[in-house]
Parts: C-alpha cells; structure tokens; sequence
C-alpha cells in the first residue's frame, strides 16, 4: 500500500506512484473498482532509510544481533522521526480509493498507550482531500514518507521483521501488516498478515510482477481464530532467495521462486482500512488495530 497509483490483485494493492506535478489531479479524480488492490490516493484506478534501534530485542534470530528497527511504543506518543500516520500522498489525510475502502486515514486516530500504539476506525463523517465524504475515520503507521517530497523514516533489504498484533474481530474491517518498496512502485509487496471480509484466516502474500508485465501473487490463509482475544507474535523472514512466515513462532508459508522475491528496500506498514470488501454493518461503531514490539533484524551472516 504505499504511493501514489493504480493496483493490483490477490490480496491487495499495486502502486505506480504518480510524478509531484500531478499529485494534486489525482487527489481530486474519481475512483475505480477492484479486488483487493495496492493503495492510491483518492482516484486511483484499480487492478489488488534507516533507524536507530530503540530498546531491548526479544524473540530474535538465534545470534542475537542488534536490531535495525525496534519500537516498543513506550512514550506518550509516537515518534515522528520514525513514523508517518499516512501515505506520501498525504494532503489532510489519505485513502486507499483502488479498494473503495470506506476510511479516511487521519493523525488523530493512532494514539500511544501502555507500550502500545492503537490505531482506532470511528463511525464518523470525514471529508477528504477529494470531497469524498467517507463514514469512517481511521488510523495507519508507516515507516515511509510524510509527504511527497520526504524521504522515507526507515527502509531495509532483507532481514526479519515481526510484530505483535491484536487484531479487530469486527467483519469487514481490514487490518494488515505488511511491507511496500521505497521506490515509486509496485509490486513487489510482502503482506505480513492481513484479515479480510468475514474471513477471520490470517492471510500471508507475497505480489510481484511477471516476465509478461502482469501483477500476480501467491497467498496462504492460516484457520481462522479470535484474534482479537490476545496478542499473537506474526513474523516474516526475508533473504535474496526466499521468503517465510511465521504465527507465534510456527512457519506458516513460504516462497523460494526467484521471481517472488523482492531484492530492494522496503517500508513497514500498519494499517486498519474499513469497508472491503463489503461496507461494514451499520451497528458497528468502532474496530482497533494493537501493536507493539515491532522489530527489524538483519539477514544472518
């Protein structure tokens, strides 16, 4: 989910961000349908740096390197020269128009609280920068850009990221965990885990491109649970020649096919979009995404 673009399929976006000098049309263009797409500003159509390390390490590859990312929330608010609360097309807030989702990402929604950062989605009229009015008000966090012309907080290239979430058990709330290139497009993308529809399977993708030019992705979907119960621990483990996943420390999915392996740096993301791929019911008021002890590990040597 990161620039400022058009999507993809199976699972979630494609980005092609958009040159500066027509930020500002795309902003205010209309949207397009789709599957579950990369994100894009409002009018997007549809197809699916480095950081100082904060804190002790826990749960780490067995050599116990010192992290390159560590983030244990335990502040009275967020960091900001760690974390962005929207896409770098952020004007007033942001979307992700390729998925028609129904939320419209402001600051306001992302809190620190007990060793945690909360992202909260209200019921709650927003207009956005498009006019589009939306019914919810939700939060992200974002290791990439404040704003177009930035430069990404955090980046890295190979390694282990992980997270311990909680995540809203409210249908058609749309979590995720995932990872998106610093260059302006996409795929490749890595989608740590992500809860979609009704389905509460925790799905784990990986997207790239084919020889053809065709974005495609492989994904396995864990058995459905409450995951909204407790806190459990998502891991990806990223070297040039695969990718695996891990749920509380059992691997769940890997991909070892060249051609599904990204080889460039790639931003963090968390993100609770609401309304995909059905609006979500009208007696729901609210949905919240927890997290804490975000950490990125170097590859072994």
């Amino acid at each position: 989910m990161s620039g400022t673009g058009i999507f993809g399929t199976a699972g979630r976006r494609r980005v092609v961000r958009l040159p500066a000098a027509v930020l500002v049309a795309v902003l205010l263009a209309s949207c397009t349908s789709g599957p579950p797409n990369r994100p894009g500003p409002p009018g997007s159509s549809s197809a699916g740096p480095s950081g100082g390390a904060a804190g002790g390490a826990t749960g780490g590859p067995s050599a116990g390197p010192r992290p390159l990312f560590a983030e244990d929330f335990t502040g009275s608010g967020l960091d900001s020269e760690r974390w962005v609360t929207c896409y770098d097309w952020n004007v007033d807030g942001c979307t992700n128009a390729g998925n028609h989702e129904q939320q419209w990402y402001r600051p306001e929604q992302v809190r620190v609280h007990d060793g945690q950062a909360i992202l909260t989605a209200v019921r709650r009229r927003t207009t956005g920068a498009d006019g589009t009015v939306y019914p919810w008000a939700s939060g992200m966090l974002s290791t990439g850009r404040p704003s177009w012309s930035g430069r990404p907080r955090f980046t890295f290239t190979y390694g282990r990221v992980e997270a311990e979430l909680m995540l809203p058990g409210e249908p058609n709330s749309f979590p995720a965990f995932w990872l998106m290139p610093a260059a302006r497009r996409t795929p490749p993308e890595l989608d740590v885990i992500e809860l979609i529809g009704r389905d509460r399977s925790a799905r784990t993708t990986a997207h790239w491109t084919e020889p053809n030019g065709r974005a495609t992705a492989t994904s396995r979907a864990s058995p459905a649970r409450d995951w909204s119960a407790r806190f459990h621990r998502f891991t990806l483990d990223w070297t040039p020649d695969r990718v695996t996943w891990a749920i509380d420390g059992e691997q769940v999915f890997e991909v070892t096919d060249p051609a599904q392996v990204p080889h460039e740096p790639m931003e963090v993301l968390f993100t609770l979009a609401m309304g995909y791929p059905e609006p979500v019911a009208d007696d729901v008021a609210g949905a919240e995404l927890r997290i804490r002890a975000v950490r990125v590990w170097p590859p072994p040597r």
